[in-house]
């Protein structure tokens, strides 16, 4: 019931679309059924703060978000590429209760978050990012690129899911910091996929480059990347690369 509210309280808050609340409830149901209340308040965490960043100064996001596929309003692809790995290390942890699958149900939130905040707070930043193929400055939203404040956010994204996940599962300051990092990576992971390999066109009407088939009412044209590999496809793999990473590393160590 908690997880059905909070997905109906996310399309009426116009956070989630019809989609997006549907894929969100199946991700809630998954999470529950592995690490009950304590995996739904991380989640919830990730959630709640992702869409009050994403809502800030939303205005000065409108040109940058214009460039993008898709808005604010999270549909199920955004729901998933975010959510979906946490949903399946939770399922195998109700299966087989070892503590990996723990830990990469918390990499996973920490990358999201990690990478989210980046974004939605890096944007706002004064001076233009640099994107990381050229080293040359570009417009703000631009994917493969990297800020200061960008930089920061991330950060603080990936720090918050660790501090917090320290004290719902009583993991240690060292595991912790182990998830901090990977968290971080996952971000990182996400601007070199973003840079070179994230499928880039440009509008035929304005010149702008955008991540949207379709800008200006018009088709847009294929600049670089690979077709298949848009922006929800980049969150997941970079994600999914920074569990394995970080499993393989702590397993090692613990």
């Amino acid at each position: 019931m908690f997880v059905a509210i909070i997905s109906i309280a996310g399309n009426y808050f116009r956070a989630l679309t019809l989609s997006g609340s549907v894929a969100a409830f199946f991700v809630g149901v998954s999470i529950s059924l592995g690490f009950g209340l304590k995996g739904l308040l991380l989640l919830g965490f990730f959630f709640a703060s992702s869409s009050l960043w994403s809502k800030y100064k939303k205005k000065q996001k409108e040109k940058i978000e214009d460039r993008h596929e898709k808005g604010s309003t999270r549909d199920w692809h955004q729901v998933i590429a975010n959510g979906g790995i946490g949903a399946i290390f939770s399922l195998l942890y109700m299966i087989n209760p070892h503590p990996i699958f723990l830990i990469g149900f918390i990499i996973s939130l920490a990358s999201a978050n990690s990478d989210t905040w980046a974004s939605e707070i890096g944007s706002l930043s004064k001076r233009s990012p640099i994107f990381i193929r050229t080293f040359k400055a570009v417009d703000a939203g631009t994917s493969g690129a990297v800020s200061l404040l960008g930089t920061i956010a991330a950060l603080a994204g990936s720090f918050t899911v660790a501090c917090l996940s320290m004290y719902l599962f009583a993991l240690s300051p060292a595991l912790s910091f182990f998830i901090f990092i990977f968290g971080f990576l996952g971000n990182m992971f996400d601007t070199l996929i973003g840079a070179y390999l994230q499928v880039i066109f440009k509008c035929k009407q304005c010149g702008a480059i955008v991540e949207s088939k379709r800008h200006c009412g018009k088709p847009t044209e294929h600049v670089r990347g690979f077709a298949f590999l848009n922006n929800d496809i980049v969150n997941f793999l970079s994600a999914l690369l920074a569990v394995l990473c970080g499993i393989f590393i702590i397993s090692i160590f613990y």
